[in-house]
Order: structure tokens, then C-alpha cells, then sequence
């Protein structure tokens, strides 16, 4: 007998499966054998008691768990930290497990009453004394941690649980003496078993398979090279004992029943304090704020899920619900991260979708200086689409010149501070750059309850999707609703095309909304223009006769020919002023002043003078023509669209059209609510647009009449 050590049971006297808290329970209810499991339980009974000191708590009528006095609390030295039991069907435990410690001369600690920690279920010293594992994702909260490590005066490594059949650490978790771990790695998320190999080396490191895992081979007890446990395979029994091992199975079938083996059945307490101990917990917090229509939006929800799925915790600390029917609510919520990058991960996505750190907490962003040109310090904040503001002398200053994928640059000017987005490419040596999370929120517009629940407008601008062909006349409707309002308060509308629009008959219709002033800046590559150049004076587009839709004999050199002519009068501008070019969509720009850039890649033909073949000088250009931009209609261009979509800030209204939905979902997918993707042919597009544009003028014309 090793008489230091002592171990705290239950006798199973009430012992049954008497309700579902864990997958195992699911079809055991009331199938349990009380005579087995009482034969099973007094079978390890005997062979810790042969082993070591066995103290016993009084069962209790209507607490059939409290058998599994693994998680009664956490023990080391005298001092015993309370669970917190999850469920309510297991709360009714903590009394009588209190008053043991008590008697028996422990300090107890006892966490916040809605803080679930379930004792040494998940956690688990490591049996060198070097620090605590502690478990979270099921049943305890990431945020006790800190009060374990406070308390017991100990290092606390957090890990996440991830598979519902291991609802506590000790089901997939048992430390060794020694420093060996036998642990099921598919039971963590990936970032806790990354800590599991930087703490454990290689050698002292035991898997099991799944085979062990479900038998609850990891639920074992251990004392010095002893190892107890319900079952295990040949092949792992014979891996502990060439480690020197001793492994002493014991049938414990009926408590899987209720989800726990060996180890849920035992509580070590005799768990000396080592010296080498000391109060750390990698464990972060920080405090958001949530602002807007938080619950029918799915706000609050989207931000709860996001804190959980990046592997963090949270506490709603206040929630104010809006009084009325548009009234906007607010939420401070604390999150909980195991370790910085996690929190960096997890703020950064909650930034993304409107939340923020307290004001109090942040007065000004970190910043970190540019030391070389075009190069941003490391962890500086990555814009998104979505207006910015940082905080700047304790006040929230709006970023300037928004855009995907840029750095924030602060900077003091004589009218007060300036934040303003730049690419890498951008930043010059000295450049202050905001790094971090720190101080920074994104401002998402707040629509009214109609805005979000009314179906019944007439032409409101469609929602965030992709629309199917069936219903591509409503979406044409809708649009060319939207295209009259910006035409006739002088608003702006810029088109991104490609090629297909002249190969699909769409010349013709684009030229009209050129030619009508629904366009204010047209956006494409060297092919759209080359073979809307060559229909005008050829009536091909790529050597195919655009009346008949047949091959023209010698037309693949057409392409080449228009360039050619393009070329010798200089620009396209020059060409359509020589009578060269006399109709098509680069004529109409030209007569209508409408600016046009094209942007040139390495397949290019030519390439026609106006095509920009420096890719920095063509983004510049994109960027200058859509500043200021309404709606941006994307025609069948896949990359150029993606290109405008990655520089074009929210709230601009962006169409994609493609008969390819791959292109469509991506450009819908951005983020941005006022995105509509439409899946049909781009030719059949324009020319219902132009038809129902027709309509629409047709109908003013009358009203006006009238």
C-alpha cells in the first residue's frame, strides 16, 4: 500500500442512469443494472484500497452521478477548488461534497455561481507537479482557469475539447508518472494539441485509437507505474508495459453507461504542492461592445458562435434590449481566449462584424513605425470593406479612403489627427501603422425593423444572394429600378465587363446605357475593347459573324487587325474622331465622355494604346474611376470584377453577372449586404435591362403627360 496517497469514492447505492448529459447516456436510461454496477464498482474498490488510502462520502438519494467523485472539486495540497456543476440534474451534489472538505480540514474555494467548472473531471495535474491541464469546451468554461491558477498557486494549460463523446478531460486525458500522457489526440482542437507536443516529448507521448478510447482506456487511475482501467487492447497494454507500466484491467461497463470509468470514480486527494508551482494562466480577456438590432438580426448569436468556434469563451455581462419596435440594443460581453494569437484571431473576426473593444479600455491604437518602404510591421491590422474608424487621443476617428486588404496609417495634421488606408506597396519609411486589434471597430449600417422584414417593396434593392435564372426578370426589374434613381439624382454607376458581353450580342444593349447616361465609368481589359472595336468595323467579335453566328473566312485575324488600326491613329479616342470606329460601346464613351480604363495582362494582343500594361498604374486607375461609386455592375469578368470587388468599400451596391455561379457566389460572398449575384447569360441580361429601362422611361413620360 502506498499510504500518501488517498483516493475519495462513492458507493453506488443510488447509483442509475436516470436521465441523458452526455452521448452515452442517449438509449441507457433506466438500463443500468444496480447489482452489476455495484459488483463492478466494489471490484475497484478492492484494488485501490490494496494500492492506496480509500475515503468514502455518503451517498445521497437523488444524486445518482455523485458516484463519479472525480468531479466533487480539484485538489491540491489542502486547498480544494468547489465544481460548478453544468447541468442542473448534477448541481445537487455541490452541498454534500462541501461539507466533506470542510470536515476534513480542506479550504475551500468556490467559483462564481454561473461559472461551470467540473473539478478534476477537467483538470489534471501533471503528475511531475510542473503545472495543471485543464480542460474546457463541454462542461467547464474557459474562464475559471484563471481562478484555478490564482487559487492553487499554478501554471494552467488550457485545452479544447472537441468530440461530445469526450465531455471531460479525464475521458481522453490521464497523465503519467514519470511526465508520459496517454491521451486521444482527436478529442483537441488543433492549437491544444500543438501545447500538448510542446510540453510532452515525443517518446513520452502514448496515442491511443479510437478502439481505446471509446473502452476509456485514457479514464484511468494512476498510482506511481500503476495504471487501472476498464479495458485496453493488447497492443497498448503491451506499449505501457515495455515503458515499465503495470496495467490492471477492471470491468467498469455499467458506469459507461453513464459516460464514466476508473478515473470518474475516483478523487485523488492527497495531491502535494511541489515546489516549482507558480500562479500562471496563458488564459486573455478582453470586453466588446455590440451595438444594433442584435437578436433578429443574428448579431449577438453570429458573435457568441464566432467566440466559440475560434476556440475562446464568453460572459454576457449586460445586454440592454431595445424598448422599441426600431429601437437598436447594446451588449457588453467579455471573451475568453487560451492564449494571445487566439484572442488576435477571434477579435479580429468580431471586428469584422461591428464589434468593438470598450472606449475606457483602448485611447489609442498601437502603433508601430514603417522601416522599410512597402513593407508594414509585423501584426499590423489587415482592413476589410467595411467603414473603419480607430481611436486616436481617446476618440474614434474615421478612416479614410476605405478598402479590402490595406494597412491604417495615423498620422497628426494641423486640422487633427488623419487615419487613412494604404496599400504595402504605399507605405513609406516612417509611416505610423496601426497593429493589433486594439481600439478599432467597423460601423455597419443599422437598417429599421421594415427595412429588414418587408418583402412588399416594389423596387427595393435585393438583399446579399445569388439569384437562378427563373427569377432573373424580377432581379432585371429591380436593377433597372435602382440604375433610373442613380441616373436621375446624377449619381454614379461603373461597369466592369469582359469579353463575353460582345460575344453574347451584348454590345448593342450596353452601348444604350452608355449612350442614355446610365454609365459613369466603364472598367474592363484589352479583349472587351479589341472585340467591340472589331464588330464596329468588321462585324465580328473573335473571326465570328455577329449577324449570321457563323466563322468568317480569315476572321481570327480580325482581332489583330483592329488593333493594328487602333494603333497606327493612336488611341481609341483618335480612332472613334477619324470616323475609324462609328458605333459599339468604346464609340459611345468616347461621344459621351464617359472614362474608360483597361487593364492589360501578360495574354494580351497588341495590346491597343489605351490598355495600362503596368498592373500598379492600371490598379490606381480602377480605383480613381470607382471612387464615389453607387452601383457597380460586373458583366462576365471574373477577375477584373474580383479585382474591383477586393478595392470597392461596403455600402456600394454591387451586381455580378455570370453564367458561371462559381464567379457569381464569389463576388456575393465578400460580405457586403448590398451584393446581388445573377446566374443567367450576360447578352440576355442587357437586353432585358434595356427593355425594361424602356419601360420605366416610358412610364415617366406618360405621368408626366398626365
Amino acid at each position: 500500500m502506498t499510504s500518501s496517497i488517498r483516493f475519495l469514492m462513492c458507493a453506488p447505492d443510488h447509483y442509475d442512469v436516470d436521465y441523458v448529459i452526455n452521448p452515452w447516456m442517449e438509449g441507457n436510461v433506466h438500463k443500468s443494472s444496480r447489482d452489476r454496477a455495484v459488483t463492478q464498482w466494489q471490484g475497484l474498490y478492492r484494488i485501490l484500497k490494496d494500492r492506496a488510502l480509500v475515503d468514502l462520502v455518503t451517498p445521497r438519494q437523488g444524486v445518482p452521478d455523485m458516484v463519479f467523485t472525480a468531479n466533487a472539486g480539484l485538489v491540491l495540497d489542502d486547498k480544494v477548488v468547489l465544481s460548478r456543476f453544468f447541468h442542473k440534474e448534477r448541481q445537487g451534489e455541490e452541498p454534500y461534497f462541501k461539507a466533506w472538505f470542510e470536515e476534513n480540514g480542506f479550504t475551500v474555494y468556490e467559483l462564481p455561481r454561473d461559472l461551470p467548472f467540473e473539478g478534476a473531471g477537467d483538470a489534471l495535474l501533471d503528475r511531475e507537479g510542473r503545472w495543471l491541464w485543464a480542460g474546457y469546451g463541454f462542461r467547464s468554461e474557459l474562464d475559471s482557469h484563471p481562478y484555478l491558477a490564482k487559487w492553487l498557486d499554478i501554471e494552467v494549460l488550457s485545452l479544447r475539447l472537441m468530440d461530445e463523446r469526450f465531455y471531460h478531460l479525464d475521458t481522453c486525458f490521464c497523465p503519467l508518472a514519470d511526465g508520459y500522457l496517454l491521451y486521444y489526440p482527436p478529442a483537441f482542437d488543433a492549437y491544444s494539441n500543438r501545447l500538448i507536443e510542446m510540453r510532452v516529448p515525443a517518446e513520452k507521448r502514448i496515442v491511443v485509437d479510437e478502439l481505446d478510447a471509446v473502452n476509456f482506456a485514457c479514464n484511468a487511475v494512476n498510482i506511481n507505474r500503476i495504471i487501472v482501467m476498464n479495458q485496453a487492447t493488447d497492443e497498448l497494454k503491451q506499449r505501457l508495459q515495455s515503458l515499465g507500466f503495470e496495467v490492471v484491467e477492471t470491468p467498469l461497463t455499467e458506469f459507461l453507461k453513464a459516460g464514466g470509468a476508473a478515473k470518474c470514480l475516483t478523487l485523488r486527494v492527497t495531491e502535494p504542492l511541489m515546489p516549482l508551482h507558480q500562479a500562471i494562466a496563458t488564459v486573455e480577456s478582453r470586453t466588446i461592445q455590440l451595438e444594433g438590432h442584435l437578436l433578429d438580426s443574428g448579431m449577438i448569436n453570429r458573435a457568441l458562435d464566432l467566440i466559440v468556434e475560434g476556440g475562446g469563451s464568453f460572459q454576457v455581462l449586460n445586454f440592454r434590449l431595445g424598448e422599441q419596435r426600431n429601437s437598436t440594443s447594446s451588449a457588453e460581453i467579455r471573451v475568453t481566449a487560451p492564449r494571445h494569437d487566439v484572442m488576435e484571431k477571434i477579435m479580429s473576426q468580431l471586428i469584422d462584424i461591428g464589434a468593438a473593444t470598450q472606449p475606457q479600455e483602448v485611447c489609442d491604437n498601437p502603433l508601430e513605425t514603417v522601416e522599410m518602404d512597402g513593407v508594414a510591421p509585423d501584426d499590423f491590422y489587415v482592413t476589410t470593406i467595411y467603414p473603419t474608424e480607430v481611436r486616436v487621443n481617446c476618440e474614434w476617428v474615421r478612416v479614410r479612403n476605405q478598402r479590402m486588404d490595406g494597412a491604417i496609417v495615423v498620422s497628426q495634421t494641423p486640422d487633427g489627427p488623419r487615419a487613412e488606408c494604404k496599400l504595402l506597396r504605399d507605405l513609406n519609411q516612417g509611416d505610423r501603422v496601426v497593429v493589433g486589434i486594439d481600439g478599432i471597430r467597423t460601423v455597419r449600417k443599422t437598417e429599421s425593423r421594415e427595412q429588414r422584414t418587408s418583402n412588399d417593396k416594389e423596387f427595393s434593392f435585393m438583399g446579399s444572394g445569388v439569384s437562378s435564372e427563373r427569377r432573373v426578370e424580377l432581379v432585371v426589374e429591380q436593377i433597372a429600378w435602382e440604375l433610373r434613381q442613380i441616373r436621375d439624382r446624377a449619381g454614379k454607376v461603373v461597369v466592369v465587363a469582359g469579353p463575353v458581353v460582345i460575344h453574347t450580342g451584348g454590345a448593342e444593349h450596353l452601348s444604350q446605357l452608355v449612350r442614355e447616361g446610365y454609365v459613369q465609368a466603364l472598367l474592363g481589359g484589352n479583349a472587351i475593347a479589341v472585340h467591340d472595336i472589331e464588330q464596329a468595323m468588321l462585324g465580328t467579335s473573335l473571326g465570328m459573324d455577329m449577324k449570321r453566328g457563323v466563322s468568317v473566312r480569315g476572321g481570327h485575324r480580325h482581332h489583330l487587325k483592329a488593333i493594328n488600326s487602333v494603333r497606327r491613329c493612336g488611341n481609341i479616342a483618335n480612332a472613334v474622331e477619324q470616323g475609324l470606329i462609328e458605333s459599339g460601346v468604346f464609340y459611345e464613351c468616347v461621344k459621351h465622355q464617359v472614362p474608360f480604363s483597361l487593364a492589360g495582362s501578360i495574354r494580351d494582343d497588341g495590346p491597343l494604346p489605351d490598355t495600362e500594361m503596368d498592373l500598379i498604374k492600371a490598379q490606381q486607375d480602377y480605383s480613381r474611376l470607382i471612387e464615389g461609386a453607387d452601383m457597380i455592375l460586373m458583366l462576365s469578368s471574373m477577375l477584373h470584377s474580383i479585382g474591383v470587388g477586393n478595392m470597392t468599400p461596403a455600402g456600394v451596391k454591387m451586381v455580378c453577372v455570370d453564367i458561371n455561379p462559381a464567379v457569381v457566389t464569389k463576388l456575393s460572398d465578400r460580405g457586403s449586404v448590398e451584393s446581388l449575384g445573377v446566374v443567367t447569360d450576360v447578352g440576355l441580361f442587357l437586353s432585358l435591362l434595356t427593355k425594361q429601362l424602356n419601360r420605366l422611361t416610358h412610364r415617366y413620360d406618360h405621368l408626366q403627360l398626365v
